[in-house]
């Protein structure tokens, strides 16, 4: 059994898929170029002369990666890879790339590491580095139809579904292969933006991604059911460097294995979610009648 997270609905236009809302809606800076952080940006503690590690990450998945009013990149990997590199005595530079782009980045050595959502799949771990999971994140179905009932991904058979392109669920969707139609979208929010509008019957990403869409737009109504749990290795997140690149893979492990001792990432996920993704809760069968 899964659990259900119920949103229901406040009378809202519809007109929000044309507003700034800078936490769902893409930044206009350029991508590949650095981010300059601007008003109550973070400030590094490190001395001047520490390192600096370019960081590719999309600044448009929120709540992993995305930008305030000020430009500044927050969320939880932002936060996740600052407090990594202010635990291992280096500086983070971020850059702004689409999804794609932000790998191939990596694999050039234009970028020294990628994170944003990024969850372990068998043909990155030969392609790239990854780095020991940080954080649990398991694919997840989300429904505005109240006449469904869907209890996981077998349920999805003959129906209009939609996903990333190239996310896990994109390649869970096609080893199914019993939906009607597929269709993939590049961010989160044109994922949203399609459910709403009716164009697709489910739409499938990460859980926290789901949540926290679900959260800031509580004028719909939808469900939300998780479908992976914690054993499963593409429900953990990494963080993705370059092949080989084995002192900066260690340096990122050493700091991920110290701030799960210290508490740091489950602070980090409370501070953005409120909410408790363990495998305990996401397995069990409960009804909520809102996002916490």
């Amino acid at each position: 059994m899964v659990q259900l997270y119920r949103v229901l609905p406040m009378v809202l236009s519809v007109g929000l898929f044309g507003c700034g809302n800078s936490a769902t809606q893409e930044n206009a800076s350029a991508t590949g170029t650095p981010v300059t952080e601007k008003k109550d940006s973070f400030v590094s503690q490190l001395p001047d002369t520490a390192p600096t590690v370019k960081v590719a990450t999309t600044g448009t998945m929120p709540p992993f990666s995305f930008q305030d009013d000020y430009g500044n990149m927050q969320g939880i990997d932002i936060d996740s890879i600052r407090a990594i590199g202010e635990e291992q005595g280096f500086k983070v530079e971020f850059y702004k790339e689409t999804w794609q782009n932000m790998f191939d980045s990596v694999a050039s050595g234009g970028r020294d590491l990628a994170i944003s959502g990024i969850s372990y799949k068998d043909d990155r771990a030969e392609k790239y580095g990854l780095s020991a999971p940080y954080f649990f994140n398991p694919s997840s179905i989300m429904y505005a139809k109240s006449d469904v009932t869907i209890n996981g991904i077998e349920d999805l058979q003959g129906m209009h579904v939609a996903a990333m392109e190239g996310s896990k669920q994109e390649d869970q969707l096609n080893a199914m292969g019993k939906y009607s139609q597929m269709t993939t979208r590049s961010t989160a929010f044109l994922l949203y933006e399609d459910l709403m509008q009716g164009k697709v019957d489910v739409i499938l990403h990460d859980l926290p991604i789901l949540q926290f869409t679900a959260k800031n737009h509580p004028e719909y109504d939808v469900t939300i059911v998780p479908y992976e749990g914690e054993d499963n290795p593409s429900a953990q997140q990494v963080i993705l460097m370059a092949k080989g690149n084995n002192e900066l893979i260690h340096k990122v492990d050493e700091g991920i294995v110290k701030l799960k001792a210290k508490g740091t990432f489950k602070e980090i996920e409370e501070r953005w979610l409120g909410v408790d993704t363990s495998a305990d809760k996401s397995t069990s069968a409960t009804n909520t009648k809102q996002v916490n």
